[in-house]
């Protein structure tokens, strides 16, 4: 297949990583760091610095998409358990899904697009039936 193919890997599975990161520990500083160490690590240990490359900045992209969307919802009530659980898993399906060709690009690229586009349409929390006992 070539090099595009091995850095599009590593650009999909840095977005996974920024994932999990996002998802651990939902601050933009410490997702992007963990997401880029662990990028570049696989990267250089499997393959060459291109790689270490693309998955650096698959890492970066990641958890900026990531974290917006993982810090609304531990601001709505979700716990950080369920919502660290479902992003995970959210992260292995982003991980398979980088083995297709292209389709780590498309990752890299969509993820960010998301999150922003998801952080301006941001509502409030959700009241529930408290709203309903003030009667």
């Amino acid at each position: 297949m070539g090099g595009w193919y091995t850095i599009g890997i590593l650009a999909g599975l840095g977005c996974a990583f920024g994932i999990v990161a996002a998802g651990v520990v939902p601050r933009y500083a410490v997702a992007v760091i963990a997401a880029v160490a662990v990028g570049v690590v696989v990267g250089l240990l499997v393959w060459d610095w291109d790689e270490a490359l693309g998955g650096a900045v698959g890492g970066v992209l990641g958890a900026l998409g990531a974290t917006p969307i993982v810090a609304g919802a531990l601001r709505r009530g979700g716990t950080r358990g369920g919502t660290a659980l479902l992003v995970g898993g959210g992260a292995v399906v982003a991980a398979g899904l980088a083995f297709v060709p292209v389709v780590g690009y498309l990752e890299a690229l969509a993820l960010p697009a998301l999150g922003l586009r998801l952080r301006r349409r941001e509502p409030d929390r959700h009241a529930g039936l408290r709203t309903l006992a003030r009667d």
